[in-house]
């Protein structure tokens, strides 16, 4: 089937190519009665937009790139849907890719994306140094970090305050009576390391001893995420039983959860729980899960918003960091010795 271009909707209309090229670009200098005309005849003929061709001409592909490290995650597609939104209401397409948790992959992939003349980048990267991104600020290439940022580099973020995350977590179970807190830790990025520093601080605020037996490592690699977090969780019930276990994310303490449960563990009578995404099936799981919120949708709004931003700007401007501000959300999985009451 032969492509309809701007001379084949011309023709059929005996108008001109200059006065279809307008109304294709939304240009003034056309009749309404002419633009309703165009309009109905290139729909008619199935015209579609030569996007390359136009972005060799303005420099401009209406059209942006992002980059997460996976797309299994919960957290990153409500991000991505949001991200999405956002952007095709500003009147962008949208190229998604995942890296994989892998720098290299990542690496490629930005370049991949630049190969097709997008115009700016939202990326969480899995990356551990900031270079890439230096070299794509020198090109004054439009990018927005989610979720993990370079300490030291300025550029423009939007993600949660991590440190308040682990601070609220941990807080919480303190109230509700728990005396020996776990940790089950994230990768050794800002929102892993964020919040591990946020337990630590509460741990200290409120006179309780730091165990480092009682925390966690977890390592993601080749998709075996619940094995990982299953292990870990046995792990720490190996050691003096914790009464509490704040979790890095939800599906940890998913699978963090089950093993209590196998091991005939009531929840939260003997063990609470709080995980950290607030995602929307929390309330389905045997024990409803008490989750910190980071406001994942918020967080791809305000990405997608802070791009375009940079996109239709005139002038250079300053990075901005926006980190937003948790909150807890309440279930039975933390309601630890009667303390307390759900909020959701």
């Amino acid at each position: 089937m032969s492509t309809v271009t701007l001379k084949d909707v011309a023709k059929a209309l005996g108008v001109s190519v200059m006065t279809v090229s307008k109304v294709m670009r939304d240009q003034a200098g056309v009749a309404a009665k002419t633009r309703k005309r165009v309009q109905s005849k290139a729909a008619e003929l199935g015209y579609r937009p030569n996007l390359t061709a136009r972005s060799l001409v303005t420099g401009q592909s209406s059209q942006v790139g992002i980059i997460v490290p996976t797309l299994l995650h919960p957290f990153f597609a409500e991000v991505l849907d949001a991200l999405s939104s956002t952007l095709q209401q500003g009147g962008y397409a949208v190229m998604i890719s995942s890296s994989l948790e892998n720098p290299a992959i990542e690496e490629a992939a930005i370049e991949q994306l630049l190969a097709h003349r997008l115009d700016g980048l939202i990326i969480a990267s899995c990356n551990s140094s900031p270079e890439k991104f230096k070299q794509l600020a020198e090109q004054k290439i439009p990018f927005v970090l989610i979720d993990r940022y370079f300490p030291g580099f300025k550029t423009n973020f939007v993600g949660v305050d991590d440190v308040a995350v682990g601070r609220i977590a941990t807080e919480h179970l303190i109230e509700m009576g728990c005396k020996r807190i776990a940790h089950i830790r994230g990768l050794e990025f800002t929102t892993g390391l964020g919040r591990y520093e946020g337990y630590k601080r509460a741990l200290k605020q409120h006179g309780m001893n730091f165990d480092p037996s009682l925390v966690s490592p977890y390592v993601t690699a080749d998709g075996k995420d619940w094995q990982q977090s299953y292990d870990a969780m046995r792990g720490l019930l190996k050691v003096d039983r914790p009464d509490g276990v704040f979790c890095y994310n939800d599906p940890i303490a998913f699978a963090a959860i089950e093993v209590a449960l196998e091991a005939g563990l009531r929840i939260p009578e003997d063990i609470a729980f709080v995980g950290c995404d607030n995602l929307h099936f929390d309330t389905t799981i045997r024990a409803p899960l008490t989750s910190i919120d980071h406001h994942s949708g918020l967080v791809g709004v305000r990405a997608a918003k802070m791009l375009l931003s940079l996109l239709k700007s005139k002038t250079s401007q300053s990075p901005r960091h926006v980190a937003l501000k948790p909150s807890l959300v309440v279930r039975q999985s933390s309601l630890h010795n009667g303390r307390g009451h759900a909020t959701a």
